[in-house]
């Protein structure tokens, strides 16, 4: 098949497209590189600075649109797949649906579903918008309110999601927002990861201190929770000053990041989360252990009923504190708990499996499945 992915999300595309190439598809990347990850794509849609970085983007942009023509497949990684308003994406949609086969909608992150269902018809106990039957009134969730509802991005979502030929959610969370709506059209996929370590690089002994890793986003501290964590871990280094370490990566390079990460054995990721996304699963797969989203319904939804590797905490700071205490207090679970990450990596996530799940799938849209 030919394959054309647009858009990047924490190097979903790009490891997809990985997995699929070794099932031998002809599969390209457009996209800006997620930013300043910068992750790799064949078709560079980075957008630069001020009005001149504007116009070079729409003369290269423009310059591209033939290599964007007849494929198979074309998935976007989000409705607002590119650096542009939602009035000029709607005419590139266009274009890509009549001059290309199927077209897959990316349930993958922030739109106007999981907006609207998680301020409305409340699928989660609580998320970026709501704790139990009680809205999230902070700056960022309501700014986001404001972004996508009665907006012209947020009707071209829904024009969209209803046009696609299929949805494919990357997270539980994102499944529950959608599926209920768009029963025929919505998969559930895993996130793909690349495998970075096994079970055996895990020393089984266990050192103390407890190294714990946070990455804090300045403007977005408070929506995602992670200025609770960072409390948290505060108060328990406080209490053990000695058995535990922690280090805060904020404002520094994406490699600077990695570096960091790979030197934890506890990352705190995304309080208000049922699932690990991205961030924490590459975290897992480097036998780095996750304290965060790990509700059953995650391993619900993966079929998954005896690894247990996420630490879950619930979304406040004593549960988060507890949670990091025990594992001070019980330190023979960190080579357990690290052995079971990168194992729950494998099983669930590995990037050649994910990408059999999107083949069979597309093979389906387009008429050709083996079954």
């Amino acid at each position: 098949m030919k394959i054309l992915l647009i858009g990047e999300y924490s190097n979903v595309h790009n490891t997809l497209a990985e997995g699929l190439r070794r099932l031998g598809h002809n599969v390209v990347v457009a996209s800006n590189g997620d930013f300043w990850k910068d992750y790799p794509r064949d078709i560079d849609l980075r957008r630069g600075d001020g009005i001149v970085g504007s116009i070079h983007f729409v003369a290269r942009f423009v310059a591209s649109l033939p290599r964007m023509r007849g494929y198979d497949i074309v998935q976007i990684i989000n409705p607002m797949f590119l650096e542009l308003k939602a009035e000029k994406i709607i005419p590139i949609y266009h274009y890509l649906r009549m001059h290309n086969g199927k077209v897959v909608l990316g349930a993958f992150g922030m739109d106007y579903y999981w907006v609207h269902e998680n301020i409305t018809r409340m699928p989660l106990r609580y998320s970026d918008f709501n704790m139990g039957d009680q809205l999230r009134t902070d700056d960022d969730a309501m700014k986001e309110r404001a972004d996508w509802l009665n907006t012209p991005k947020g009707r071209f979502n829904q024009y969209v999601a209803q046009d696609c030929d299929a949805i494919v959610a990357g997270l539980y969370e994102y499944w529950a927002c959608y599926q209920p709506l768009f029963p025929q059209k919505t998969v559930f996929i895993p996130y793909p990861i690349k495998q970075n370590r096994q079970e055996n690089d895990v020393d089984s002994q266990t050192h103390l201190p407890l190294k714990i890793f946070i990455g804090i986003s300045k403007n977005r501290s408070a929506y995602k929770g992670t200025d609770i964590m960072l409390d948290a871990a505060k108060k328990l280094q406080q209490k053990y000053p000695k058995q535990v370490s922690l280090s805060v990566a904020s404002g520094v390079t994406f490699k600077q990041y990695t570096l960091m990460m790979n030197e934890a054995d506890v990352i705190l990721d995304q309080l208000y989360s049922y699932t690990p996304a991205m961030n924490a699963l590459e975290a897992m797969s480097r036998g780095i252990i996750c304290v965060g989203g790990g509700e059953p319904e995650n391993y619900e939804i993966l079929g998954e009923d005896s690894l247990r590797p996420i630490v879950n905490v619930e979304p406040n700071e004593d549960s988060v504190f507890n949670a990091l205490e025990q594992l001070v207090e019980h330190p023979e679970m960190i080579p357990v708990l690290k052995k079971q990450s990168i194992i729950y990596i494998r099983k669930h996530h590995d990037y050649i499996d994910v990408a059999k799940r999107y083949e069979k799938l597309y093979r389906k849209l387009i008429g050709n499945s083996k079954e």
